[in-house]
């Protein structure tokens, strides 16, 4: 890698992005008088270019900006969007419900239709309904300390389940677990609240569990939100075995690993939750997510929580489980994330890993390309086995370059890492087309 050449190369391209962008660049500054760095919510600056493009309009696997460019999406809004832009039937369900009322703060007949659904896809038999996973994750921990009569949680080293406190933790480097870096404004030392394991570590996890005062673990099957990293053989059956052992309860977030199948890693690799988690996906981009449970967990939750305090418990929402988001779900899980869609998806998944793999191969490059289901991801390094090893492999000033060369010709990329999500309503010149950009990219700056 000529480091000379890719700053060249990336300054080149941000003049580019600049030219490409004047009416996103108008909007974006005129914002600024009343949006904080111009953007609806903080993370939007994290996309590459000046500032962020403004979306006019989306359909399907495309989007196109103010400025009339068009592009293909392989980030389909980190997930929210993964049924696809514009979902007839999401819309055709939201206006319907639109003119039976949104919000009555009781069961519509759409409610049992989607638990029934959803305890279908992941085997847990109870569902509750709440506004986003970082609810359902915060609500899964509170019912499990409550039930558990114990205060700690344990999650993954540089795991990430939404804006929970108790999970933006990493180990450091005495193995402390404390608060994840950027993270603002913790209410507490956060090694008052959790501890943080390595992933693919047993016997970490073993002494964590060890001191009987854990309520919980919550973990992705395989880890997303730092990259793809896949559990090793005998790990997640090793987690379980663990967590039963020492009485401590397990929470899967299958929010991002859905992507493995209609029913995310639970369902195709067998797994045996107490809690599992799952959001945005399940309403087609309308603000939703879903809790289940066990049986077991389901009758001791229903034979604690009184009458007369149950709105004060910590766990609730008013618009959640409203007539208008079960209507999304109930479209979305009835039309969309079936197995016939993922026999679309999943192979133009691996032709993405394929044309990246043969890309590397053919510049003589040590990186490597991690797939899970319909999500693939390129390493600049061997794929890691750990949280902290995938953080180390990050190289900010390489992925900026790659990501803004990709989108200046018309390809969008999820912003966190190198990761590509596919669709239905994605096709074989979509992916080819990211290959085709992806080698012109790499044959700019490597020697």
């Amino acid at each position: 890698m000529d480091r000379a050449r890719l700053g060249e190369a990336r300054a080149a391209e941000e003049r580019l992005f600049v030219e490409r962008h004047p009416r996103s660049a108008e909007l974006v500054s005129t914002a600024r008088e009343h949006l904080v760095s111009g953007v609806p919510m903080p993370w939007m600056v994290r996309w590459p270019g000046a500032f962020p493009i403004v979306v006019d309009r989306a359909e399907g696997s495309r989007f196109t900006d103010v400025d009339g460019v068009e592009y293909v999406d392989f980030c389909l809004g980190d997930t929210g969007a993964m049924t696809g832009h514009a979902s007839g039937a999401v819309a055709s369900a939201l206006a319907a419900q639109s003119r039976k009322g949104l919000t009555t703060m009781l069961p519509s007949p759409d409610a049992g239709i989607v638990a029934a659904n959803l305890a279908g896809r992941f085997g847990l038999p109870k569902w509750q309904f709440c506004l986003s996973a970082t609810d359902a994750n915060r609500f899964v921990l509170r019912f499990a300390r409550h039930l558990q009569g114990r205060p700690k949680v344990v999650v993954h080293d540089w795991c990430y389940h939404g804006t929970v406190d108790e999970t933006l933790v990493v180990l450091d480097a005495a193995g402390r677990t404390v608060s994840r870096p950027g993270a603002v404004g913790p209410q507490v030392d956060p090694s008052l609240t959790t501890r943080a394991v390595p992933f693919n570590d047993l016997a970490a996890l073993e002494v964590a569990l060890a001191h009987g005062d854990v309520a919980v673990m919550l973990i992705e099957p395989a880890l997303t939100n730092i990259g793809i990293v896949l559990p090793e053989d005998g790990y997640l059956e090793g987690v379980r075995e663990l967590t039963r052992r020492h009485d401590v309860l397990l929470a899967i977030d299958e929010t991002h690993t859905i992507c493995a199948g209609p029913g995310g890693c639970t369902a195709r690799w067998g797994l045996e939750p107490d809690f599992l988690v799952i959001g945005k996906t399940i309403g087609g981009g309308v603000p939703v997510a879903a809790y289940g449970m066990s049986a077991a967990v389901a009758d001791r939750i229903e034979a604690s929580l009184g009458a007369d305090d149950i709105d004060v418990s910590g766990v609730g929402g008013t618009l959640a489980g409203s007539a208008l988001a079960l209507s999304a779900m109930r479209a979305t899980l009835e039309s969309s994330l079936t197995a016939a869609q993922f026999d679309v998806a999943e192979p133009l998944a691996e032709r993405w890993t394929e044309g990246v793999a043969g890309v590397v191969a053919a510049q003589g490059l040590d990186w490597h390309v991690q797939r899970l289901g319909c999500r693939a991801e390129y390493w600049f390094s061997a794929p890691p086995r750990s949280g902290a090893q995938a953080a180390a492999a990050v190289d900010h000033e390489l992925e900026a370059f790659l990501h803004l060369w990709a989108l200046n010709r018309g390809v969008l990329l999820t912003p966190f890492h190198n990761m590509a999500l596919m669709s239905p309503m994605h096709t074989i010149a979509d992916v080819d087309r990211h290959t085709e950009v992806f080698a012109a990219a790499i044959a700019a700056i490597v020697r």
